[in-house]
């Protein structure tokens, strides 16, 4: 009786999916109007100086400035990713050399660039807000990129032999293939990658939006811009308040966007048992019941997924004269591509030369003494964060009740710049006593051990549930289990997130070897003190020694531990029947 009362009193059904609807409408007008909003904004000429307000009434917008560059660069940094990866693990030959790149690109520290890259655009949009913009947005995105590229990769060069030989006996085209197999089998790991990738984000957004080179002014009104004023002048009301301002937009951002997406993304577990219980999110079950949600994808996405599937199925084979024509075109196309290149580079090589051969032997001296105590610093921090993450990782994405309150909290501390915590560790750490040295370890970890984390969660998520139910009747021991199921499970997720985590540390010593706090400069010695001194003296010899050395260093430590790593990963520990 009780129960029948309550239900007259709760909105029909009909009535029910007209509020989700208008709900949904409101959701996307709402975020097309804040585009429209920025766009206003970007276009006009840039001041000669940014004033950042340091009034918490400021901070929505502020908040919404900067949550709309983290996703325009979360968008770019998907497609990269999904095309890099597909191409590198499907072509044998473009995987020689698109896999060294892919090291090399996400060895080099990205605010390094810094200076160069906003030049360039202000220069290219003739001073223009637009130009900063879109340099901000190209610095993100290469801080958000590398990780999910890898995560993809990974995913496609461990999908079961039998799920590969049955996409083509059924002959799938190649968005067939794509949308029916490879996507759904990296979904866990593309999702949570992109969880640390924009995390990532926030990171490099600190230091994008406050970015001043000399005389001239690059700032951008935007949260991490806030933080960093409010650091800068020692105003902990101001970083309180910037920092409840970044955890409100994260915690958001989790419950309307990455929850649903887990739950959602649970159901392309491989698995011939279903699971006990599933992740669940109340955004997810409401966009379901939502009949413009519903009419979106049965009137805009099925028919082009049905319109590409017609144009990309498998066709007769061409004629031998045809195929051998199409073939010495690409052939001709990759040879001038190529050559173009090596032209390019030779420039850029000749020029990179001579400005290093103004390094003198005490420079060179200080870049190799900085490259050890960075080295060291880097692998303590990877050694610290892989003690707890390891099995944090495996509890959470073992458990969906424990995920359910876990997942947000870690989803916050990792998105919450570690840039913007620094000075209350260092505040800490001046009175209890340490030096800068301990702090850029602490640093280096906070803003790292989020990769090895969420990768052992996805890992320990897509263990599937048969191979969970066998280990529970073969009664294996609490070491058996880590030893036959859990390690080998996580493996190629664990090798992903050790291996960004690593060249996250090296663009994280840039700042945390040096930085600005109260009025003062905070230095210790290491390769990612050199960098920042060098930017901000102007000396481009010693910023470019520095830089080369620590990519070279990465891209070593790729090729004798992480890539092995992999192979090993793609071999052993490759689920399939």
């Amino acid at each position: 009786m009780i129960e029948r009362a309550f239900a007259r009193l709760l909105p029909r059904k009909r009535t029910w999916s007209r509020l989700l609807d208008l709900a949904v409408f409101a959701a996307v007008l709402a975020a097309f109007y804040g585009l429209l909003l920025m766009g206003r904004a970007v276009l006009r000429v840039s001041p000669p100086q940014q004033q950042i307000s340091q009034s918490p009434g400021a901070l929505p917008l502020y908040a919404a400035e900067s949550l709309i560059r983290i996703a325009i660069a979360y968008a770019l940094s998907l497609l990269f990713a999904i095309a890099y990866g597909y191409l590198a693990a499907r072509s044998a030959r473009a995987e020689r050399i698109l896999l060294p790149l892919l090291d090399i690109l996400q060895s080099l520290p990205v605010l390094s660039f810094l200076p160069g890259v906003m030049l360039a655009m202000v220069a290219l949009f003739h001073d223009h807000r637009l130009g900063v913009e879109f340099g901000a947005i190209l610095l993100i995105f290469t801080g958000e990129a590398w990780n999910i590229a890898f995560s993809f990769y990974s995913s496609l060069k461990t999908i079961p032999r039998e799920l590969d030989e049955a996409a083509r006996l059924y002959r799938f085209g190649t968005w067939q293939r794509f949308t029916e197999l490879d996507l759904p089998f990296s979904a866990i790991g593309l999702v949570w990658n992109s969880m640390m990738g924009v995390a990532a984000g926030w990171f490099y957004l600190m230091a994008c939006e406050m970015f001043v080179l000399g005389q001239r002014d690059f700032r951008l009104p935007g949260l991490g811009s806030f933080l960093q004023t409010a650091a800068g002048n020692g105003n902990m009301r101001g970083i309180l308040w910037g920092l409840a301002a970044l955890i409100g937009v994260i915690v958001a951002v989790d419950q309307l966007v990455w929850r649903p997406v887990i739950a959602w993304s649970d159901k392309f577990k491989f698995e011939q048992v279903s699971s006990e219980a599933t992740p669940q999110s109340a955004v997810l079950n409401l966009l379901r019941r939502s009949g413009l949600a519903a009419n979106f994808y049965r009137r805009a996405l099925r028919p082009v997924n049905e319109t590409m599937t017609r144009i990309l199925a498998p066709r007769p084979l061409a004629a031998p004269a045809s195929t051998r024509a199409s073939r010495a075109a690409r052939l001709w196309f990759w040879r001038a591509a190529v050559a173009i290149a090596a032209v390019g580079l030779g420039y850029l090589a000749i020029r990179a030369g001579r400005l290093l051969a103004r390094l003198d032997p005490s420079d060179l001296a200080q870049i190799a003494r900085g490259a050890g105590f960075t080295f060291l610093r880097v692998h303590a921090s990877l050694l610290i964060g892989a003690l707890w993450s390891i099995p944090a990782g495996v509890a959470v994405g073992s458990s969906p009740r424990l995920a359910r309150i876990a997942q947000p909290l870690a989803q916050v501390a990792a998105s919450v710049p570690a840039t913007a915590l620094f000075p209350v560790v260092l505040l800490v750490l001046i009175r209890v006593g340490g030096g800068m040295g301990l702090a850029a370890i602490i640093l280096m970890l906070l803003g790292t051990q989020w990769y090895i984390f969420f990768n052992v969660i996805a890992g320990a998520m897509a263990i599937p549930s048969d191979l969970k139910e066998a280990a529970r009747i073969f009664r294996f021991s609490l070491w058996g289990r880590w030893r036959r199921l859990i390690l080998p499970g996580i493996f190629p997720y664990l090798v992903t997130g050790m291996l960004t985590a690593s060249g996250g540390a090296w663009n994280a010593s840039i700042v945390a070897e040096y930085f600005h706090f109260g009025g003062r400069t905070m230095v210790t010695r290491g390769l990612g003190a050199i960098i920042s001194q060098a930017t901000d003296g102007g000396q481009f010899q010693l910023l470019l020694g520095a830089t080369i050395l620590m990519a070279a260093i990465v891209v070593v430590m790729n090729r004798l531990v992480w890539q092995r790593l992999y192979r090993l990963a793609e071999t052993r520990f490759k689920l399939e029947g």
